[in-house]
């Protein structure tokens, strides 16, 4: 399992000397062993890093293409496994780029010279409209399986339908004739567990069967969903997007996308929602949509083969996610504009937005909710809104980002005290105990016993004269005349105050549960969660501000616009307005956000209202933290993710953070011509560094390029191998020309090809703030600190996020692949 190999290679281990010793693509060389304990190297990281057959760039200072560099000419057929990342590791972007450049320039040269090269030319240049295409058609399919299918099993806690067993309860009561009015969801074909077991509808006897058949299922789909995931796919637990956006950003997480994640993550996320636990599916929508990226990707070479190119169609992945999680193509691509993608050229963004409008128009076309929308709970308002409501508003707003800053920190506690207790050996238990707990205090308020998406529209739905939710039990006026589409405001009935206490214990409910809920070893998304938080927040809201509005209408805030027998307030819209504060305070969205809901309402009349909210969530939470609750996972769980949203102001140099440090030996390095291939071959089994610089000699320490471990290992055992006279004395030249030497000496072995003329390199008083921004716009993983031409030392993706650690006074050790 991905986790025991996790443990096995270091990234669990806590202390700073195990972490740093664990190999990775950034941890190219340290000081020769002072910081490390190179006693837990496994034989395998003598091969860690990676080299690419016939990768042509060279680097300057500023990332200009200047000449062009053949990795291993010296080889005369590719060897496995050259070119490729290992698991934990990070992608070099600019070698990536520049490989995907020269195969383009092979296929255009060639593409005049015969019909067939022309074909897999165009071939080459349709591939990526055609793995979008794939990729949304897939994601739609699955986000209508899922919706469908978590619809039933939901109802399947409460009861069946005797005349058709795959229908929910809405679709088995919609052929019947024996259903009124006011009790439009009970009819003869669906049968409650205690009306079947013990033939009784009504009583005490029928409440406590009914509710102990409910905590029956809740357990066992909980219990399922999690047995299958520890088993088959420990990956597809969570929500998806922390560790999506560190893919994106270029880590490499073997499996995460891979098959089993996305069979698993299917089945179980349609039994988590089931179960009734405090949690959504939209978030690991997103991680489905990626998964069905990735795969799709393989059939095509152009991103098989190119780490880069793959990660161009993830993010139009991502977009087709949000697409079918709420039936928002435009939210879709925003978001992965916004919130999860690292590099989104222009070619990218065209991708997204076709990816998510095939993915809506397959979900469309599967009409998952039987009402013609992408969404279950798509609502449509009549009455504007009014300046003074902006007060309101922004009170939803404040108390989305105070929301926001208590889950964050919250869960976050939460989390660490799993990893770091034995509590977080025994998942199983875990999820059975939160699932028990969610289902015995859910089951006697009517609002926590919905499904948390059926609550949230009936939360979003104005009252009309159709509706017959206790929400919408007004006192009505008899003298009035009967008005269908525009209901003037109203005296709340008994009704709606019992349902404002339930929402209220409700709300208390979802907000503790929610907090323990995320981040157990089951699917979980948190958009739902969140904004039926909001949407709680923001209905008791409405209500209230709806009968102040009716009786004190002579009030100079309502007496311009509000007068007797005018439907001034919509309470929908205010749970609408604290649903999209509550998620943008958890996850400091904006743009896309208010986008999101717009496209769920179909109104573009409530931006502003909106727009509003959702900044205002936005200023309180960053009050409290900047953090979104995806960063504070992707901290908690030390994945190397720079965030482009963070500054950087401290005034350090790029001396203070190189290493080694003063009172380090010096740096492990190679030299230009005076070194043995047994030299070089005791260096790399004597340390576990991913690369060394080359350096002219000992004593002038000029920089002469860098080599990759893994370059050199196949170098030397190919020409083992293939050349003749190749020995452990032979002399190892790096330099153009060979230097002369004795005749009775061996062959010496040239590796100049393998060498990386021009790696990036700064001074040692470039400014800290410019070398992560150069790390953070070129996706970086090393560069070397000269002074004068002269080598100094080498700066890390890892020395940079504990250099930042460290800043924010934060322990690094906490931080690096806990």
């Amino acid at each position: 399992m991905e986790s025991e190999q996790l443990f096995h290679r270091g990234y669990y281990r806590n202390s700073y000397n195990s972490i740093t010793s664990a190999s990775s693509d950034e941890e190219l060389l340290d000081g020769a062993g002072v910081i490390m304990d190179f006693q837990t190297s496994e034989d395998d990281n003598l091969l860690d890093g990676d080299a690419s057959i016939g990768t042509h760039y060279t680097m300057t200072n500023g990332g200009s293409i200047n000449s062009s560099t053949h990795l291993l000419d010296l080889l005369d057929e590719p060897i496995p496994g050259v070119g490729t990342y290992d698991d934990f590791h990070t992608i070099d972007w600019v070698r990536e780029k520049c490989k995907d450049r020269e195969r383009h320039r092979r296929i255009n040269s060639k593409k005049k010279e015969s019909a067939w090269e022309m074909t897999k030319s165009l071939y080459d240049a349709w591939s990526g409209w055609l793995v979008v295409t794939l990729t949304g058609l897939a994601s739609g399919a699955l986000a209508g399986l899922i919706d469908i299918a978590a619809d039933w099993m939901t109802d399947l806690k409460e009861g069946i339908c005797l005349s058709a067993l795959w229908f929910n309860h809405e679709q088995c009561c919609w052929g019947s004739n024996e259903t009124t009015f006011e009790e439009r969801d009970k009819c003869p074909q669906w049968k409650t567990w205690a009306e079947l077991i013990i033939g009784q509808a009504e009583g005490p006897g029928s409440y406590i069967m009914n509710y102990i058949m409910y905590i029956f299922w809740a357990l066992s789909f909980a219990f399922l969903a999690v047995s299958l995931v520890k088993v088959f796919a420990p990956y597809a637990c969570g929500s998806g997007i922390p560790e999506i956006k560190t893919i994106l950003s270029g880590f490499i997480i073997r499996g995460y996308l891979g098959k089993w994640t996305l069979m698993i993550k299917t089945i179980t996320l349609v039994l988590a929602v089931a179960s009734g636990l405090s949690l959504g599916k939209e978030g690991p929508l997103v991680h489905v949509a990626c998964c069905c990226g990735n795969i799709f990707s393989y059939l095509f070479p152009k991103y098989s083969t190119n780490e880069a190119k793959k990660r161009e169609v993830l993010s139009a992945a991502s977009a087709a996610g949000v697409s079918v999680a709420f039936g928002a193509p435009i939210g879709g691509v925003l978001f992965s504009l916004e919130e999860v993608s690292y590099y989104f050229p222009l070619k990218t963004l065209w991708r997204s937005f076709f990816a998510a409008l095939v993915a809506a128009f397959v979900l469309r076309s599967i009409n998952p909710f039987g009402n013609s929308r992408l969404v279950l709970f798509y609502v449509e308002y009549h009455t504007p809104w009014y300046l003074f409501e902006l007060l309101p508003f922004i009170l939803l707003g404040v108390f989305g980002g105070l929301w926001g800053a208590f889950f964050i920190r919250a869960n976050i506690a939460w989390c660490r005290r799993r990893k770091s207790t034995k509590f977080g050996k025994y998942p199983v238990l875990e999820v059975i105990i939160v699932a028990a707990i969610t289902a015995v205090i859910a089951f006697p308020n009517p609002y926590t016993r919905l499904n948390t998406s059926e609550l949230i529209k009936e939360l979003f739905t104005d009252c009309g004269p159709l509706e017959s939710s206790s929400l919408c039990d007004y006192r009505n006026d008899m003298n009035a005349s009967k008005i269908v589409d525009d209901i003037p405001d109203r005296p709340a009935g008994t009704g709606v105050y019992s349902a404002i206490w339930q929402l209220c214990l409700a709300l208390i409910f979802k907000i503790i549960m929610t907090v323990f809920t995320f981040g157990i070893k089951v699917p979980s998304g948190l958009f739902i969660p969140s904004m039926a938080i909001g949407a709680i927040a923001g209905r008791i809201v409405g209500i209230a501000v709806e009968q102040l509005a009716y009786y004190h209408h002579d009030w100079f805030i309502f007496k311009e616009w509000c007068e007797v027998g005018a439907d001034c307030i919509t309470p929908g819209l205010y749970a609408m307005v604290g649903a999209a504060a509550c998620l943008g305070g958890v996850t400091r969205m904006t743009v896309s956000l208010v986008v999101i809901v717009f496209e769920l309402t179909g109104g573009l009349e409530y931006i502003v209202p909106l727009m509003a909210a959702v900044m205002t969530s936005k200023w309180v939470g960053d009050a409290f933290g900047r953090e979104g609750i995806y960063e504070a996972h992707i901290r908690l769980n030390g994945y190397p993710f720079l965030d482009a949203k963070e500054e950087f102001t401290h005034t350090t140099l790029a001396a203070d953070v190189m290493r080694p440090r003063r009172s380090d030996p010096p740096l492990a390095v190679l030299t230009q011509d005076n070194m043995t291939v047994e030299d070089i071959e005791n260096l790399i089994n004597e340390t576990s560094y991913n690369g060394f610089p080359v350096i002219m000699s000992k004593e002038s320490q000029r920089l002469v390029g860098f080599a990759l471990r893994r370059d050199l290992t196949i170098a030397i055992e190919s020409a083992r191998k293939k050349q003749e006279g190749i020995v452990g004395s032979s002399r190892v030249c790096f330099a153009q020309h060979t230097p002369s030497l004795p005749a009775e000496s061996p062959r010496p072995l040239k590796l100049r090809s393998i060498l990386d003329m021009s790696p990036f390199t700064v001074t040692d008083h470039t400014p800290m703030e410019i070398v992560v921004d150069i790390f953070r716009k070129l996706g970086l993983r090393q560069c070397l600190v000269t002074h004068n031409g002269r080598l100094l030392g080498i700066i890390t993706k890892k020395d940079i996020l504990r250099h930042m650690a460290q800043t924010a006074n934060q322990d690094p050790a906490s931080i690096m692949f806990n």
